[in-house]
């Protein structure tokens, strides 16, 4: 390979870890302030009871933003298993995930719920929704020719020897070619696998 080559792949290398890292990050921190408090509701009782303190988080005020903050964080993991057009197109779908959660965030800076606000938590929703969406639309447009996961991730082909028939005749031969759990099958039989 050459070092301009090896370079590339470096570098694709780091900004995947980066697009990967704004999403997941995003998202996980979306979540998190979806689950905190976002107002505190007053109401008034007849005295001496003191008013009951209803506080609403931002799950309870839009059920479906944690939803989607889950999605995008799972996505975000997708990326590294993923390459070519379809992480390209997983990207895509990350920024548009990204913005609806940050879309969520704003509703919750700006909505009048007749309640105590907390804006912070709608505010850090709204941040991990763009960091969120920056890196699924750096992914969109850049991720196309970053380097997927090594070979030995993937699956290895299946050879003659895998798909031999078990039997007597088989469990004589010797283990050379053959895989390891093979070995171990032959032990559990109580038949001695280096024989043959």
């Amino acid at each position: 390979m050459s070092a301009d080559g090896g370079g590339r792949s470096g570098a694709g290398r780091r900004e995947l870890t980066y697009a990967v890292l704004l999403c997941l990050a995003g998202a996980g921190l979306a979540l998190w302030a979806a689950t905190r408090s976002w107002s505190l509701e007053l109401t008034e009782r007849a005295a001496p009871l003191p008013p009951v303190r209803e506080a609403r988080s931002g799950a309870a005020l839009l059920p479906w933003l944690p939803a989607l903050a889950l999605v995008t964080l799972a996505g975000g993991g997708a990326l590294l298993a993923t390459r070519g057009r379809v992480r390209r197109l997983l990207g895509g779908l990350l920024g548009v995930l990204g913005l609806a959660v940050a879309a969520g965030g704003g509703y919750g800076l700006v909505a009048d719920l007749d309640a105590e606000v907390s804006r912070q938590w709608p505010a850090l929703c709204l941040l991990g929704g763009l960091l969120a969406a920056a890196g699924g639309g750096w992914t969109a447009l850049r991720g196309g020719g970053w380097p997927a996961m090594g070979a030995r991730y993937e699956r290895p082909s299946r050879t003659v020897a895998d798909s031999a028939p078990a039997g007597p005749a088989a469990s004589s031969a010797p283990m050379a070619g053959r895989r390891t759990t093979e070995a171990w099958d032959a032990l559990d039989r109580g038949e001695d696998p280096t024989a043959g």
